[in-house]
């Protein structure tokens, strides 16, 4: 585990708390949009959150055909007027968001509770499946420089002969933790730059989760929580080096 620090332009464009449950019959939309109940004067804007997926059937002497699509509105989003946060009530579960700016941990985790406290009232999971922290980077390079590991130490590794430079790339890791029976996927990428940008967009997304049956009323979720934000902060911390960290500063 590594110490982690707290700086004054952290990279952060996205933080999101998740917690899947499982819920009773009754339990539908009109349950769900009375979430917002309690919350509308910091949560005026409601918004439909839709969940679609399509079947193929494989015949083996004719092209794929594609079936109707199944699906529809499975819960609600609900916005703060400036957008920065978003509070997602489903029926598989709750979401909170927070945009940049993102301050502290202990803020973030403080609203998310509250927040699912009401969720958990209104909505009455049966119980809980699944809990998640997802962590989005943006992480601004200098133009130029001539290895990506002067900043990111968890990076594709190109072999010998090939030309060592990269226009784009998508790298997924999925890590296990055994020790407190979780995992991590971390995705990497970077967007496109004019040739004139003084700045290369590294993003470093890490979404570490625990697939586990708990208690809808558990305290225990929380704790559990704190080791997946030391998980996620492990992997950060040693995915960078002290020269990117600089840039936070």
């Amino acid at each position: 585990m590594v110490d982690a620090l707290h700086f004054p332009n952290p990279p952060i464009v996205e933080a999101l708390l998740d917690i899947k449950v499982n819920l009773a019959k009754e339990v539908n939309l009109e349950t769900l949009a009375s979430f917002q109940d309690k919350i509308k004067s910091e949560f005026p804007t409601r918004k439909e959150k839709f969940s679609w997926h399509f079947d193929f059937k494989i015949n083996p002497h004719n092209l794929p055909e594609s079936q109707q699509p199944k699906g529809g509105t499975i819960g609600y989003l609900f916005n703060s007027p400036d957008g920065k946060k978003i509070v997602q009530a489903r029926l598989d579960g709750f979401t909170f968001n927070k945009l940049k700016p993102y301050t502290n941990w202990e803020s973030f985790r403080n609203e998310a509770k509250s927040l699912w406290q009401h969720y958990n009232e209104i909505a009455k999971p049966i119980n809980i499946s699944r809990i998640a922290l997802r962590y989005i980077n943006r992480i601004e390079i200098p133009l130029p420089f001539k290895d990506f590991k002067e900043y990111i130490l968890t990076i594709p590794e190109i072999g010998p002969g090939i030309p060592n430079t990269l226009s784009e790339f998508l790298m997924r890791l999925v890590i296990p933790n055994t020790k407190i029976e979780a995992n991590a996927i971390i995705t990497e990428t970077i967007e496109k730059v004019a040739d004139t940008s003084r700045f290369l967009p590294f993003i470093l997304d890490i979404d570490v989760y625990k697939a586990k049956l708990f208690e809808s009323s558990s305290n225990s979720i929380w704790i559990e929580m704190e080791d997946l934000r030391i998980f996620k902060n492990d992997i950060f911390f040693r995915s960078l080096t002290e020269k990117a960290q600089e840039l936070f500063k």
